[in-house]
């Protein structure tokens, strides 16, 4: 409590010199104008302390009109500054925004490389498995009183498969080849199925989510070649051997003609 009382004493006795500053104040300028140093109506000016008094300066006409050229001279030239800096600027923006977006596409493509060759470091390793699922498919095609446990291998081994997304295309019989997921092994002849359509499946095919890790192996179907049509040349030798056989046969009838010909001649003469 005594703080407060000596600093409300202190802040009384500063208010009381103020008041006494301000009434001292007010008496000299009551005297000086009771003296007519300053007349009623006038107040009193005082100069500031560290500042000069200014002196009005006079410029003629052709004066102003060249500092106004001056101006405007320099005015220009801090525009052509300040167009070359924006072109600058502009320069090191679309700078700035090309490696940037460059930056980013490289980001991209590293991203995508990279889970391409964890997608194929993945499928490179299930292929070396899919020769075991061949055999698993054999063996249970075939009766064999242990197809039940081979069953539970197989289940085994295609849940491991799947939970790597792999699996098995799907293909069948009477589909259109597809050389995006089909590899043709050979083609044969068919009038009843359209043209390059599975007739036999050889080897299953298999994927890794979007990625083929072996082609289907089919068969497919061509359809047969239509017959030839005989060229002319072709017609023409067999016309003109027609032409020969016929002549050949009409030759030994000719030949009689002749000799009975000349034989009645000498009975005439």
């Amino acid at each position: 409590m005594t703080r407060k009382n000596k600093e409300k004493e202190e802040k009384e006795k500063e208010s009381q010199k103020k008041n006494e500053i301000k009434s001292d104040d007010s008496q000299s300028s009551a005297d000086k104008v009771e003296d007519g140093s300053i007349e009623e109506g006038q107040t009193e000016i005082k100069q500031i302390e560290g500042e000069e008094p200014q002196k009005l300066e006079y410029f003629s006409k052709d004066e102003l009109l060249g500092k106004i050229q001056d101006l405007e001279k320099n005015l220009n030239k801090a525009e052509e500054k300040l167009s070359q800096f924006q072109n600058q600027a502009n320069d090191w923006k679309n700078k700035f925004m090309r490696l940037q977006a460059e930056f980013e596409n490289a980001q991209k493509r590293w991203d995508k490389n990279r889970q391409n060759l964890s997608i194929q470091y993945t499928a490179s390793t299930l292929k070396n498995f899919l020769p075991l699922y061949d055999s698993f498919k054999k063996a249970l095609e075939n009766e064999n009183p242990q197809n039940d446990i081979l069953k539970g291998f197989y289940d085994q081994f295609m849940n491991i498969l799947k939970s790597y997304k792999a699996e098995p295309t799907k293909v069948n019989i009477n589909d259109v080849f597809d050389y995006n997921y089909h590899e043709a092994l050979s083609s044969i002849e068919r009038d009843d199925v359209p043209n390059n359509t599975i007739i036999d499946i050889i080897q299953d095919g298999w994927k890794l989510d979007k990625e083929v890790i072996r082609y289907a192996k089919v068969i497919i179907s061509r359809k047969p070649k239509p017959p030839e049509p005989e060229s002319e040349e072709e017609g023409e030798v067999e016309e003109i051997k027609e032409e020969q056989k016929i002549e050949e046969k009409e030759k030994p009838e000719k030949q009689e003609k002749d000799s009975k010909g000349t034989e009645a001649d000498e009975l005439e003469d």
